[in-house]
């Protein structure tokens, strides 16, 4: 603590002295004890967090000098952190593995080195939509996704298989009803409790109906929170019944094959999105621009049997640009998440047989029916 204290004094006081030099010249001393420490170390495995600790905290004494508030941030950030080196030291040794840390690395990446570089002009062929909210949105599919393999990991079975679920549905509520229902089916996983999973896809579908509304018009969210929020809160809560049910087989161990390793983001698959939307706007913009208001709810629905997300982001656009109302804009959101759900009731029977589609289907509608109450009230 004393070369701490040291080095934090050093710092601050070869800042005030304005003298040039003085700073680098205490900085090589700094440096100098640090490399003597690591030198008169007797571990076998020294490392180098107190070296490095020791530098910092000089740069944080030179800081605080220019700006106090932000020293005093830093400091508290670095003391936190050593105060917390031995369970970060095990998180990053035991729990975390070589492709989580690859994953996290290309996160970070993602997030800092490349999407700054898109460009974020609206591109006129594409409904007005901008390609930076694009990239924007296939990051937050990729958080998503570390989001649902980390609880995956931590809660365990009964609530690991639904927060896989939840997680599932904003890359796919149908791909993920389909994988819960063959399971059912196969008796790898209790019907309610793959059921449950299922159906918290559905939540995720109107969570992501605000997420894209928040990335791509953000006025067009005073429109959709309250039938969303409907729509999610009815969904969960009878998915939660199916969870809480005595059939849910919580007391089972979860050796189930979605516990295995793998790897947390899936690049790919949010790729994919992506492109699915930019396809369907340019498709949904075009039947606007021939048929008007008709023309989009028409080829809304069609688009909405694959893929709920892809014809929502392409109404918000046209929402942006300023051609399409609305009242047109809160039918159509209601209107592809409704015709998207026909398709995901088949899908839970033909995968998942009777009793699956039943507890899926009671969910989904209850949810879809909240909704749709609610965006009633709205254009009343």
């Amino acid at each position: 603590m004393r070369s701490f204290a040291i080095a934090a004094l050093l710092g601050a006081l070869a800042q005030t002295a304005a003298v040039p030099g003085l700073v680098v010249a205490a900085a090589l001393l700094v440096a100098l004890m640090a490399a003597l420490a690591y030198a008169r170390s007797r571990s076998r495995d020294p490392g180098l967090t107190t070296e490095l600790a020791l530098f910092a905290t000089f740069l944080v004494g030179v800081l605080s000098v220019r700006s106090p508030l932000l020293g005093a941030a830093c400091g508290t950030v670095l003391a936190v952190l050593l105060a917390a080196r031995t369970q970060l030291h095990r998180f990053a040794t035991q729990w975390l593995s070589q492709r989580e840390l690859h994953d996290g690395l290309m996160l970070a990446a993602l997030a800092l080195v490349l999407l700054p570089l898109v460009p974020d002009t609206a591109l006129p062929w594409l409904g007005g939509m901008r390609a930076r909210p694009l990239g924007a949105l296939v990051l937050l599919i990729l958080v998503l996704q570390a989001a649902g393999h980390v609880a995956l990991r931590l809660l365990g079975a009964r609530f690991g298989l639904a927060a896989s679920g939840f997680f599932g549905g904003f890359v796919s509520s149908t791909a993920t009803i389909a994988t819960f229902g063959a399971r059912a089916r196969a008796g790898e996983a209790p019907p309610a409790m793959a059921a449950a999973a299922g159906a918290l896809s559905g939540c995720a579908t109107w969570l992501q109906l605000l997420v894209l509304a928040a990335a791509l018009s953000r006025p067009a969210l005073a429109w959709l929170w309250l039938p969303a929020l409907c729509g999610m809160v009815t969904t969960f809560a009878v998915a939660l019944a199916w969870l809480a049910g005595r059939d849910a087989g919580g007391d089972r161990e979860a050796d189930s094959p979605l516990l295995a390793e793998r790897g947390a983001l899936r690049l790919r698959e949010a790729v994919l999105v992506a492109v699915l939307l930019a396809g369907v706007a340019l498709v949904v913009g075009q039947a606007q621009r021939l048929f008007g208001t008709s023309g989009v709810l028409v080829s809304t629905s069609l688009a909405a049997l694959g893929d709920a997300h892809a014809p929502i982001a392409s109404l918000l656009s046209l929402f942006a640009a300023g051609r399409l109302d609305a009242a047109t804009l809160l039918a159509g959101a209601v209107l592809a998440v409704g015709t998207n759900t026909i398709t995901r009731l088949v899908t839970a029977a033909v995968t998942g047989g009777r009793a699956y589609a039943l507890r899926v289907g009671t969910a989904l509608l209850a949810g879809l029916g909240a909704a749709v109450a609610a965006a009633a009230s709205l254009a009343a």
